[in-house]
């Protein structure tokens, strides 16, 4: 091919133009919000400026910023940091030429690209802020600013406050029709959602009633369930027309239970929703010109994360937890369901890691657990789970203030006033007096007066004297192995959380009280004939959640774990979808991969599989109505494959918060060929996996700022590894070859066995 001179230089402007818009950060966040200056009138999406918004009166809806000194964040393309510059300033015109009347932090030697705090003059109320950062790479050299980002301040900033969000409403179609008889017409949305109801109808006479039903269930002969059971809903509404083309747009009645104490109610912006799939109308003297819902849910990115594999069951079950991670955020918290909606510690847990597993978005997390602390529930290990979410917050966002604002109420849902001399807790020793139970803000919860132990839920006989329960004879005694499991990883959450915030002696304080309650807990509670966890002291009985509990938790010394997973394997699921999560993260910490995914794409009645089987869209609040039968149909703290996948089959994990540094540790096992996008804080994490017995390929882009721990499986140290095409020397541990401090960019790993 000839190239002209005459084209060269255009071909160099071209290529440097490029070159500098890739050295440009993006993805820009202030106090995590992603996109700020994105405006909402009564949840549906306006093309309007931010400025403009602010000035209406209260008309639209917008994310604000609400502390004086807020956090900011951004993605690098692929390079690492050496410095950077923010220009905060009070007008656009004045960041296009690069000055800033507010803030201008100077050229800051930092590789810091989350968690950066503003340090100017604390920011005013109802106010737009307009900001840009640049950067320097590992060699010294700028880089661009990148594009302006606008945010608006909330009436009443506080140094540190959680931003505001928004509902969105989006609009959908049904996907099929059908006419179960000749009276009625049948609208299938496809899926389950928190919606509302919207008609297009040409009546004939002004004094005509039209009758729908909105239901989650169909009947055998294609009608919406009018008498589903449990809590699966169903609604009856009777719309009064007026003569000609109008549009209804009906209000949906609120719920009696899920509006009362403790429930989390809908902003009036939007309006009250009901969960519902299919729409049933009686014919009458109209027409049926349109009809759709508006899905209500909070701000999600569907492209965050992306999942494939060669499994087809393992994909299904990815999109059904996925899109119950954003079919059950409609109201801005993580609660428990349709029934009650009220947050519970159990819920947000799970519901926190498999919502950052399918999108980047941190802000709700932290607004559950900021109301959890206030708002506690029963369980005793609830209470501990707190501290869990707390830590998971700062591992994943890289933002510590919430955890340091709650750090004093932490330290008290830790519930080390309940421990002996040999550091065990109870909750039934006489030691949750009334000081105690004001440290824990509680109050009575469900006629329960003090904390209680569950282990899991529900229990036998609960809603019928033919229910099994999910304890698996668990046999409760003052000392609990499965609640002093949880004080473990409590105490060594609550060790790395002060440490992190520069509290040496409490850091050190909860390392020894960590390694006090293990010893305890070993010498307690792992029976010395059997090498099984039994479920309390003085207990004989051994349950799949003591076992698997002490298993997650990191507390089977290493010469009893395959004796403690034979058991596991002989009690197959014998535990509710809540604690599958712990179920499987025990399984997968010691590399149990192929059990761990035959239990994620079971077929049985124990199975995601069967939740789809009887009609589900969303995770089920059980395995099926026949193990809850007062259920709901949208429950995420059913949704734990969407973390495991993430955290596991792909093997990513954050190591130092923000994502500074990742491991990337994946055990496919049998799913075939896997292909995934992850969105974190820091960017996106790209993987394709090929794994057999013989081979095993990894294909792994890593965004800026960030180094890669990669772990590849194999079964044995006979193999060749190699990187970019070039063998290289990897160590093996036994089941991995790891490769460490791997930059940003493309690479391909392979381990093969040796001919």
């Amino acid at each position: 091919m000839k190239i002209t001179t005459a084209f060269l230089p255009t071909l160099f402007i071209c290529l440097s133009a490029i070159a500098q818009e890739q050295t440009a950060p993006f993805s820009l966040r202030a106090d995590l919000l992603q996109n700020p200056s994105q405006v909402y009138e009564h949840g549906i999406s306006k093309d309007i400026p931010l400025e403009q918004a602010v000035l209406s009166g209260g008309r639209f809806q917008f994310c604000q910023v609400n502390s004086r000194y807020p956090m900011f964040s951004w993605v690098l393309p692929s390079q690492y940091q050496s410095a950077y510059q923010i220009l905060v300033a009070s007008n656009r015109q004045m960041l296009q030429n690069d000055s800033a009347d507010i803030w201008n932090s100077g050229k800051i030697k930092s590789n810091n690209s989350t968690g950066v705090l503003y340090s100017g003059p604390a920011l005013q109320a109802s106010t737009c802020y307009y900001w840009k950062v640049r950067t320097w790479d590992q060699y010294g050299k700028p880089g661009r600013y990148a594009a302006i980002q606008v945010f608006s301040t909330g009436k009443e900033p506080d140094d540190y406050r959680l931003p505001s969000f928004v509902l969105i409403r989006t609009p959908q179609q049904p996907l099929k029709t059908s006419t179960p008889d000749a009276d009625n017409v049948l609208y299938d949305f496809g899926k389950d959602a928190f919606s509302q109801i919207k008609l297009s109808v040409n009546a004939q006479h002004h004094d005509d009633t039209l009758i729908l039903h909105l239901g989650e269930a169909v009947t055998p002969d294609g009608h919406v369930n009018k008498h589903p059971p449990g809590s699966v809903r169903y609604r009856m509404i009777k719309i009064p027309l007026q003569q000609g083309q109008h549009v209804y747009q009906p209000d949906i009645t609120p719920d009696a239970r899920n509006t009362k104490k403790n429930a989390i109610l809908m902003p009036a912006a939007i309006g009250e929703v009901l969960p519902f799939r299919y729409v049933e109308i009686v014919r009458g003297g109209y027409t049926i010109d349109n009809v759709s819902r508006y899905m209500v849910s909070s701000t999600f990115d569907d492209t965050a994360t992306t999942f494939q594999s060669g499994y087809k069951s393992l994909n299904q079950i990815w999109d059904l937890c996925k899109y119950t991670i954003k079919a059950t955020s409609f109201s801005g918290y993580y609660v428990d369901g349709d029934r009650e909606r009220i947050p519970y510690e159990a819920d947000a847990l799970i519901n926190q890691l498999s919502h950052y597993a399918t999108d980047a978005e941190f802000t709700m997390a932290k607004r559950t657990l900021n109301y959890l602390i206030d708002h506690p529930t029963w369980p005793t290990e609830w209470s501990l789970q707190n501290v869990l979410i707390a830590w998971n917050d700062y591992l994943y966002s890289g933002d510590l203030r919430l955890a340091k604002k709650l750090y004093p109420d932490l330290k008290a849902k830790l519930l080390s006033a309940l421990a002996r001399e040999d550091g065990l807790i109870s909750t039934r020793t006489g030691k949750q007096t009334p000081a105690f139970l004001q440290s824990i803000h509680y109050a009575a919860f469900d006629a329960n007066a003090q904390l209680k132990d569950i282990t899991d839920w529900p229990p036998p006989k609960f809603g019928g004297t033919d229910i099994m329960g999910e304890t698996d004879g668990f046999v409760f005694a003052d000392y609990n192995a499965v609640v002093n499991a949880y004080y473990y990883a409590g105490l060594e959450a609550m060790a790395k959380l002060a440490k992190a915030m520069g509290n040496t002696a409490d850091a050190d304080h909860y390392k020894r009280e960590a390694a006090r309650v293990q010893t305890a807990f070993q010498r307690v509670f792992i029976d010395k004939q059997t090498n099984l966890v039994v479920d309390g002291e003085g207990v004989s009985h051994s349950s799949l959640h003591a076992n698997f509990f002490a298993l997650a938790f990191g507390l089977i010394p290493h010469n009893k774990v395959p004796g403690v997973l034979s058991f596991i394997h002989s009690r197959g699921m014998a535990c509710s979808v809540y604690g599958a999560q712990f179920l499987l993260d025990g399984l997968y910490k010691v590399n149990d991969a192929d059990y761990a995914l035959q239990l994620l794409t079971s077929t049985d009645k124990r199975s995601w599989f069967n939740m789809m089987r009887e009609g589900a869209t969303m995770t089920m609040e059980a395995w099926g109505q026949e193990y809850k039968p007062n259920q709901d149909w949208g429950h995420a703290w059913g949704a734990a494959p969407a973390n495991c996948i993430i955290r596991y089959i792909a093997g990513i994990q954050p190591i130092t918060p923000g994502f500074g540094e990742v491991e990337i540790r994946p055990q496919p096992g049998l799913t075939g060929p896997i292909q995934l996008r992850y969105k974190t804080i820091r960017g996106t994490i790209e993987e394709e996996i090929e794994n057999t017995p013989a081979r095993c390929r990894l294909q792994l882009t890593l965004p800026g700022n960030m180094t890669g721990h990669i772990y590849l499986p194999f079964a044995t140290d006979k193999a060749t590894v190699s990187m970019d095409g070039k063998v290289i020397k990897a160590v093996y541990n036994g089941a991995y070859y790891e490769i460490r401090n791997i930059a940003p960019g493309r690479h391909t790993f392979e381990v093969y066995s040796r001919n």
